[in-house]
């Protein structure tokens, strides 16, 4: 497979450097980044060929992977669209619709779509995908070796679902890191160091996800565990209870997937 990313950011560069752990031809990966600074550390780094502009990578080879930012989809999908001969797109920029990036690319309708999380930038990450129905079986296959170079992968059946995606992993992390937040910063009332909160902090929410992972147990369960009757875990959740914490980070995540739809919306306008 060959693979031409329109962008060399940060997620194509995760994507490039997981693929390459994985024994992915270098040789076999182009890169179209127009900052020649940027040009020059991926190629310093990765020893794939870069190229200012997509009439210098053509012919793209197999899937062409669109890993610009969604203020600049339009502009890029425009850029590419005189040079697609079949090959497969896929688009990692939020917010993106098939259809508008159809429109934007001439008409061009071998598409896919997905949503990744910035644990992908440490191999770590979770993605999900949808594609059209003229996605055959091996070109699916495709996008999936990409993806899952630098975590998980979700495919989803309909896409809008990845609005859905969007509020519950793709803006995830930072609500693992607001929590993260609270703890240490209880930590450090209850007197002890800053370093010392964060350690406990981390190891914490690192040890809890993988024991949720590992035992594949309902986490209520594995919640219900912890919870000795009048002891100190059940304190802290009935504060949290009394206080409509759950309820409170539904509401967020709904509050998330409405933004998305929103800015699908508004990122599809042409005028």
């Amino acid at each position: 497979m060959n693979i031409t990313f329109i962008g060399g950011g940060n997620m194509a560069q995760a994507i490039i450097g997981g693929l390459l752990k994985r024994g992915f031809d270098a040789g076999a990966i182009g890169v179209v980044e127009i900052v020649p600074a940027a040009r020059e550390r991926l190629a310093r780094a990765f020893a794939v060929r870069c190229f200012a502009a997509p009439e210098h990578a053509a012919p793209f080879g197999d899937l062409v992977v669109m890993a610009v930012k969604p203020q600049q989809m339009r502009e890029a999908a425009k850029a590419v669209a005189p040079h697609l001969h079949g090959e497969l797109v896929l688009s990692i920029a939020a917010g993106t619709r098939l259809a508008d990036l159809s429109r934007w690319l001439g008409g061009h309708t071998l598409l896919a779509r997905c949503m990744p999380n910035t644990p992908a930038l440490i191999g770590a990450g979770v993605s999900a995908a949808y594609c059209v129905e003229q996605v055959t079986p091996e070109r699916r296959a495709q996008v999936t070796q990409v993806l899952e170079s630098v975590g998980a992968l979700v495919w989803v059946g309909e896409e809008s679902l990845l609005d859905a995606v969007t509020a519950v992993s793709g803006s995830g992390p930072a609500y693992v890191f607001y929590f993260i937040e609270a703890l240490e910063e209880a930590a450090r009332e209850l007197g002890l160091s800053p370093d010392q909160g964060r350690r406990l902090a981390l190891a914490t929410f690192v040890g809890a996800a993988r024991l949720a992972e590992e035992s594949g147990e309902d986490v209520a369960l594995l919640r219900e565990r912890v919870t000795s009757r009048g002891g100190t875990t059940e304190a802290a959740l009935a504060a949290m209870q009394a206080a409509g914490i759950k309820e409170a980070i539904v509401r967020a995540i709904r509050a998330a997937d409405a933004r998305a739809k929103e800015l699908g919306e508004q990122l599809g306008k042409d005028a």
